[in-house]
């Protein structure tokens, strides 16, 4: 992924968002060309000249100071996650340097397997890219069977636009592919040299033109706690609280939990997926394959 280009259009789409009134800028008298702030408006609200601002947005960060990227994130009124993923993105060539060397495999502490197997609602275990690394057998239930399927298939993502029972099971499938999406970029920030990665963005927009439009608006989310809705085509209405918790040792390696509110029909719901799944231990899945370009 070309980080020039990346930072060009999330800046650009960021301040496509922000109108002069809601900027606290006194309106300009005719037309205006650009939806949004104008580039010399961030400037001016970030307190930086215009050519300054404008070799940012061109991607030319070398020797940009946190001061700086901190000033236009208020400009623009970046969320948390906005600001990180802006930092990430404008860090300079040097401090990146490291990064191209390839990502180790990821695999999954034996704890974390006894831990899954230990909990009696869905668990996930979600690694880079939005890989599942492993389940219990009720997240496995719950969504889809991803330890039968090739390694390479065992992405939400790819399942979200993909796979065609997605839009049947989520409630709001919409929602569902827009988190996915911010979910990606926010990856794609912190390792836009993983290959593949660059192999499912390409894939997801080959194959998907809705995926292709959310990804051109360059929305990130970081999601640690919220709601997911969905039709299970075996017990029905399901809906389910999650909390993401990250591991000590892999802070690309998360733990999703899903309960449902107590003595509530999805936990009956629940309660009968579960009597139809099989509660034996969850076998370790197979490393995480080396990326090899000539395959």
């Amino acid at each position: 992924m070309d980080r020039s280009t990346e930072i060009r259009e999330f800046l650009r789409t960021r301040r496509a968002r922000i109108t002069p009134e809601q900027a606290g800028l006194a309106p300009h008298p005719g037309a205006r060309r650009v939806p949004g702030l104008r580039r010399e408006e961030v400037a001016q609200l970030a307190g930086v000249s215009v050519d300054y601002y404008i070799r940012l947005e061109r991607g030319r960060t070398q020797g940009v100071s946190e001061t700086v990227l901190q000033a236009v994130a208020r400009a623009l009124r970046l969320d948390d996650t906005e600001r990180a993923h802006l930092f990430d993105l404008a860090q300079p060539t040097a401090t990146r340097a490291h990064r191209k060397r390839p990502l180790a495999p990821q695999r999954v502490r034996p704890a974390l397997y006894r831990a899954l197997d230990s909990l009696s609602v869905p668990a996930i275990i979600q690694g880079r890219r939005m890989d599942v690394l492993a389940a219990n057998r009720l997240g496995y239930a719950l969504f889809a069977d991803f330890q039968a399927r090739p390694h390479r298939d065992r992405n939400f993502a790819r399942f979200v636009f993909l796979d065609e029972a997605a839009p049947s099971l989520y409630a709001d499938w919409e929602k569902a592919a827009g988190d996915t999406v911010a979910t990606l970029r926010l990856y794609a920030g912190r390792h836009p040299d993983d290959p593949q990665l660059t192999e499912l963005i390409g894939e997801l927009s080959l194959h998907s033109d809705t995926f292709r439009r959310m990804w051109a608006d360059h929305d990130v989310r970081a999601h640690t706690t919220g709601t997911k809705r969905l039709q299970h085509p075996l017990v029905g209405d399901l809906t389910l609280d999650y909390v993401v918790l990250a591991t000590e040792d892999d802070p690309d390696q998360t733990l999703i939990i899903l309960t449902p509110e107590p003595a509530s029909p999805s936990a009956d719901a629940l309660d009968i997926l579960a009597s139809w799944t099989n509660t034996s231990t969850t076998a370790p899945d197979a490393p995480e394959q080396t990326h090899n370009p000539t395959s």
